[in-house]
């Protein structure tokens, strides 16, 4: 799978649209993980939440928990991998995405990345909002 790579410098994002934008990649990541759940039959022990800003993605004993949450002091998406470990995504409103300025790279793109690893299934985290990959 090829990698979104960022080119532009993060400008950081009006608190109106910040929270906007991160309420709706948050709701729209909980759908998806409720369907990849709910579909991938090695993630029969899989729960998804998410309540006041955390999503929380317990794939099971066998993969771990991903929680992904809003930090909108910093006006940031923060991820705890079981994989890759934690990261913080800042929204890049010129690529329209969430991008992790050490590396370049979305979190959709991620996630994308660290799932079709995980499951048999074919997941295409780009259908989520803001999913650039």
């Amino acid at each position: 799978l090829g990698s979104f790579y960022c080119t532009t410098a993060p400008q950081l994002v009006d608190h109106a649209t910040f929270e906007k934008v991160c309420e709706e990649t948050l709701e729209s990541l909980t759908e998806y993980f409720e369907q990849i759940v709910e579909e991938a039959d090695n993630l029969k022990s899989g729960d998804v939440s998410y309540s006041s800003g955390v999503l929380t993605v317990n794939l099971g004993p066998q993969f771990g928990t991903y929680v992904i949450n809003r930090q909108s002091p910093n006006r940031q998406i923060w991820l705890s991998s079981p994989f890759s470990g934690p990261k913080r995504y800042d929204f890049i409103t010129e690529e329209n995405c969430w991008v992790y300025k050490h590396d370049g790279k979305s979190l959709h793109g991620l996630l994308q990345n660290e799932m079709s690893k995980i499951v048999s299934l074919e997941v295409n985290f780009a259908n989520c909002m803001y999913g650039k990959l």
